[in-house]
C-alpha cells in the first residue's frame, strides 16, 4: 500500500468513525427526549449525583465535550452552581470512556450489516422513536466500519522506520506524548477519535503501552479546548466553569503521570487476569485512570472551586443561580406545608421583583448598563421561578383540600401571576428607557439637543417612588398578612392615578406649547402606563391580603369535617 492509500484510507476511516460517533449520540439523545438538561439540572444535589449525572449524560450523547458545553450553558443560566458544575465534569470525564469499551468489543466484521438493519429502521418506519433507534444503530455500525477502514490504513505504519523512530521518541519521553494527545484532540475535536486511533495502533503492535498512555492521558486536556471557546463571552460562573474543567483535567494528567509506574503494573496484571485484548487494555486504561482521578479529586471540590475563584476573580451574580425549595414529595403527605412552602417562595418571587423595579429604576437615574443586564437576568429568574410555582400548585390542585386551604392555593395561583406581569411591566419600561437614551444619542449628533427632556421630570420621578411603594409594602403585606399595609396600598393607588393623570396632562400641555416631540410621546406614555399597570397588580394583591377576593368569613364545618367557607 502506498503512502497515498494510506493517508486517504486513514482520513476516510476517521471522518467514518466521527460521522457514526456523532450520529449515534444524535439518536440516543433524542431517544432519550428532551431529558437531558433536566438530567443535569436536577440530580445534581450531591456530589455523587452530580457525578453520575455527568457520566450518564456523556454515555447518552456519546460526547465528553457536549456535557461539558451543556454544563457551561447552565451555569451561565444560572441553573447549577460552579461546585455542581465541577462535579458534572469529573462524570463526563468517567462517561467517554464507554466509547472506548465500545470499541474494545471489536465487531467489525459485523459493521456492514449492522449500518444495513440501522439504514431499514431509518427508511421503512415512519414512528420517531424506531428512527431514533435506527439511526443508533446505523452510527453504531457507521462506527466500527471507519474504525475497520482506520485500522486497515494504519497497518503498514509498523514497517516505515520514520514511524518506529517516532514512536521510540513517545516511549521514552512521556511529555511529547501528553503534548501529542493534546494537539490531536484539539484538531479532531473528539477525545474518543484519539483514543480509537491508539486502540488501532496498539492493537497492531505498532506502539507500546509506554508510548500510548501519555497520548490517552492528553486527551483529557485536548478536550477542554471546546469547553473553554464555549465560555468565551459567556458570564463569570461559565468562565470559571471552564477553567474547573482545564485544572481538574491538567491534575488528573500529573496524578497518573506520578503513579505511571504501578499504574503499568495494574493495567497489564488485569489483562492477565481477564485476558483484555488490545483495544480493551487502552478502554481499561482510560477508565481506570478517569475513575482514579475522580476518586482521588472529589474530595477537593471546594478547594478546586476556591482556586478557580482566585484564578478568574469578580463578583459572582448569585440570584442566577436561585431554584425554588418546592418539596414534590410533601404534596402528597402533607398538602398543607406544600402551601406554606409555596407561599415562601412566593415571598421570594416578590424580593426578586422589587429587585428588579429598583434596579430598573437606578437605570432610569443613572443609565447604567449592569443595571439594564441585571434586570433582564433578574427577569429570566422571575419567569423561571414563576413557572415552578405554577406546576407546584397544579400538583397540590389534583389533591382533597379543605374550601380555605383551596381558596389559599387559588390566591397563591393568581399573586404569583401578578408578580410575574410586574417584572413584565418593569422590562418593558427597561425597554422603553433604553429607546429614549438612544434617541437622544441621534439628536445630539444631529446637533438638536436644546428641546426639553420631558422623560426626567419630578413628577415622573415622584411616581416611580410611589410605585416603589406599592410594591414594597404590598408584598410585607402579603409576608405578614398585615390589613393595615396592605390599606395603605390600596389608598395610595388613589395618589398614583391622580399623580399619573397629572402627568398626562402636562405632557400634552407641553406638546402643544411646542415643548417636547410628539414623536417621543408613544415612549413616554409607554412607561407611565405600566408603572400605572404595576401599581394595579399591587393593589390587587394587596386587595388578596385583605380576603377581598377570597373572604375567610362565616367558618363552618361541613358534613365530613372539613372546613367550609360560606361567602
Amino acid at each position: 500500500m502506498d503512502v497515498q492509500q494510506i493517508i486517504f484510507q486513514f482520513i476516510g476511516g476517521i471522518g467514518i468513525f466521527l460521522f457514526g460517533l456523532k450520529y449515534m449520540g444524535d439518536g440516543l439523545q433524542k431517544a432519550a427526549g428532551d431529558n437531558l438538561r433536566s438530567i443535569l439540572n436536577t440530580f445534581t444535589s450531591t456530589p455523587l449525583r452530580a457525578v453520575l449525572a455527568g457520566a450518564a449524560v456523556t454515555a447518552l450523547i456519546q460526547s465528553s465535550t457536549g456535557t461539558t458545553v451543556l454544563t457551561v450553558g447552565l451555569v451561565s443560566a444560572g441553573f447549577m452552581s460552579l461546585t455542581q458544575a465541577i462535579d458534572v465534569i469529573m462524570g463526563a470525564n468517567i462517561g467517554t470512556t464507554i466509547t472506548a469499551f465500545i470499541i474494545g468489543l471489536n465487531i467489525s466484521d459485523y459493521a456492514l450489516p449492522i449500518i444495513g438493519a440501522g439504514a431499514l429502521l431509518l427508511f421503512f418506519f415512519k414512528n420517531q422513536f424506531i428512527t431514533s433507534i435506527g439511526q443508533i444503530i446505523f452510527g453504531f455500525g457507521a462506527l466500527f466500519y471507519g474504525l475497520n477502514l482506520m485500522g486497515t490504513g494504519l497497518e503498514p505504519l509498523q514497517n516505515l522506520q520514520v514511524f518506529s523512530d517516532l514512536m521510540v521518541q513517545l516511549s521514552s519521553n512521556p511529555f511529547l506524548g501528553i503534548i501529542t494527545g493534546v494537539f490531536s484532540t484539539f484538531v479532531l475535536q473528539s477525545s474518543s477519535a484519539t483514543t480509537g486511533i491508539l486502540q488501532q495502533l496498539f492493537a497492531q503492535g505498532a506502539m507500546t503501552m509506554e508510548a500510548a498512555l501519555p497520548i490517552l492521558f492528553g486527551t483529557n486536556i485536548g478536550t477542554t479546548f471546546t469547553s473553554v471557546l464555549a465560555a468565551m463571552g459567556a458570564s463569570l460562573a461559565a468562565k470559571r466553569t471552564a477553567a474547573a474543567h482545564v485544572i481538574f483535567n491538567v491534575f488528573g494528567t500529573l496524578l497518573a503521570m506520578l503513579f505511571f509506574t504501578p499504574f503499568t503494573s495494574v493495567l497489564v496484571l488485569l489483562t492477565t487476569v481477564f485476558n483484555l485484548n488490545p483495544a480493551l487494555q487502552i478502554a481499561f486504561a482510560h477508565g481506570i485512570f478517569n475513575l482514579l482521578s475522580v476518586s482521588v479529586l472529589i474530595w477537593f471540590t471546594p478547594q478546586l472551586a476556591r482556586l478557580v475563584r482566585k484564578i478568574i476573580p469578580g463578583e459572582e451574580d448569585t440570584i442566577e443561580m436561585y431554584e425554588p425549595n418546592l418539596d414534590y414529595s410533601l404534596i402528597q403527605r402533607s398538602p398543607a406545608f406544600a402551601l406554606d412552602q409555596t407561599k415562601h417562595e412566593i415571598i421570594q418571587l416578590g424580593q426578586f421583583v422589587l429587585e428588579e423595579y429598583n434596579t430598573m429604576f437606578d437605570y432610569y437615574l443613572k443609565q447604567d448598563k449592569k443595571s439594564y443586564e441585571h434586570v433582564l437576568k433578574i427577569e429570566d429568574v422571575v419567569d423561571r421561578t414563576d413557572i415552578q410555582i405554577t406546576e407546584y400548585l397544579m400538583y397540590i390542585s389534583v389533591e382533597d383540600l379543605p374550601v380555605r386551604s383551596s381558596n389559599e392555593h387559588a390566591q397563591m395561583g393568581e399573586i404569583g401571576k401578578y408578580l410575574e406581569r410586574i417584572g413584565d411591566h418593569t422590562e418593558n419600561i427597561l425597554k422603553n428607557i433604553e429607546e429614549v437614551n438612544a434617541a437622544e444619542k441621534i439628536q445630539k449628533k444631529n446637533g438638536n439637543d436644546k428641546d426639553e427632556n420631558v422623560f426626567y421630570n419630578k413628577k415622573l420621578v415622584e411616581l416611580f417612588h410611589l410605585v416603589k411603594q406599592n410594591i414594597e409594602e404590598t408584598v410585607q403585606a402579603y409576608a405578614e398578612d398585615s390589613h393595615s399595609i396592605a390599606e395603605k396600598v390600596i389608598e395610595r393607588e388613589k395618589e398614583v392615578n391622580s399623580l399619573e393623570e397629572s402627568i398626562r396632562g402636562t405632557y400634552i400641555s407641553n406638546l402643544n406649547k411646542g415643548i417636547g416631540k410628539p414623536s417621543d410621546g408613544i415612549l413616554f406614555v409607554d412607561i407611565v402606563s405600566n408603572l400605572e399597570r404595576i401599581s394595579d397588580h399591587s393593589v390587587k394583591i394587596a386587595k388578596h391580603s385583605l380576603g377581598i377576593n377570597y373572604p375567610f368569613s362565616k367558618q363552618v364545618l361541613n358534613t365530613k369535617g372539613e372546613d367550609f367557607v360560606k361567602i
